[in-house]
């Protein structure tokens, strides 16, 4: 099968706003900034990847591109007391700074109290790192809200996705401003959502993958193969290796230990595990050693084939999360959204 190639945005604009659901505010804009990202990030402009798009946007903001976050100054009191206390900043003279008039005329205070969207809670941030005595101390690097935009992007996944794919856009301030505006938030969450192979015979494992990370789901069917040939009790969340900052971590995951109690059987050497589960996030770990024997000895055990694909099992959490959620609820929801949406074409 021929995968088509994406098409001019002008070509696919018309065809996309028939997706859009009816209670989005300019449509033909929307319609646009979708055609626009798909061609600069060569995806194809199909029914599914249109629908993929739109279930996920409207899941994560009705289509909104700034979407009101219930309770942000709460949050945001939380985490500047929470720094206050850490860094021992005396609060009388927290009190006092944020008394000050900030850049738009109002006290810092009056802003916070008056939060609504992450965008104001952006430019708030960075006008108090740059304006307060203690602001880098308390603030820099300290966003209690780390995602943003009409599809909820990581703004450090579009720091990365910018850094080594570049930007096909004219960027005013910088790229985490950029995740704010719906141009921005929608081209970074296609980025991450499709910009990736992913062999799934169902859509709702990508869905999953945009919540938990890339390759999640096709990590946690590997987790739940391992366990039925070692035996091990494993949680089949799709994080094969502990990490730190980002970088994996020497203390050894669930995941590992349950390859140590069969890695005889494997015929590998730990280098050779070791060297496979830094793939988790890559799809040549599919292609591994590692990956094609687990399965075969499990297989070989329950006498079936087994998954190569299953939804992770994880509690969702976040300063913006009031109530009990999961990745599975979430993938399941946006697949519902995604099958009425190839209805309303």
């Amino acid at each position: 099968m021929v995968t088509p190639l994406p098409q001019p945005p002008a070509l696919t604009a018309g065809r996309i706003g028939r997706y859009i659901p009816s209670r989005a505010k300019d449509t033909d804009g929307w319609a646009k900034d979708i055609a626009v990202a798909f061609h600069d990030l060569g995806i194809a402009a199909t029914e599914e990847n249109i629908c993929s798009v739109v279930a996920i946007t409207e899941q994560e903001s009705l289509f909104v591109a700034d979407p009101p976050v219930p309770g942000l100054s709460k949050i945001v009191w939380k985490e500047i007391e929470t720094r206050r206390a850490r860094y021992g900043v005396p609060r009388l003279v927290l009190d006092g700074a944020l008394e000050t008039r900030s850049p738009d005329g109002r006290s810092y205070r009056r802003r916070i109290d008056a939060l609504r969207t992450e965008r104001e809670m952006n430019q708030l941030y960075q006008e108090m790192i740059g304006e307060l005595p203690f602001g880098p101390l308390l603030l820099a690097d300290r966003n209690p809200v780390r995602t943003g935009g009409p599809m909820q992007v990581s703004i450090a996944f579009a720091e990365r996705h910018a850094r080594s794919h570049g930007y096909p856009y004219r960027v005013d301030e910088s790229i985490r401003n950029e995740v704010f505006t719906r141009r921005g938030g929608m081209y970074f969450g296609i980025a991450i959502l499709m910009d990736y192979p992913a062999p799934y015979d169902d859509p709702v494992f990508r869905f999953a993958d945009f919540n938990a990370g890339r390759y999640a789901s096709r990590n946690a069917a590997f987790q739940q193969a391992l366990a039925a040939a070692s035996g091990a009790r494993l949680a089949p969340d799709g994080d094969l290796l502990r990490y730190r900052d980002g970088r994996p971590d020497d203390t050894p995951s669930q995941t590992r230990r349950a390859i140590d109690r069969i890695i005889e059987r494997l015929d590998l050497s730990p280098r050779q595990v070791d060297r496979a589960l830094r793939l988790e996030k890559a799809p040549e770990f599919a292609g591994t050693e590692l990956y094609r024997r687990v399965f075969r000895l499990a297989e070989a055990r329950q006498g079936k084939s087994l998954p190569r694909a299953t939804i992770p099992r994880i509690q969702l959490k976040s300063p913006k999360i009031t109530r009990e959620l999961t990745t599975e609820w979430f993938a399941k929801r946006v697949r519902w959204r995604f099958d009425n949406c190839r209805k309303r074409a």
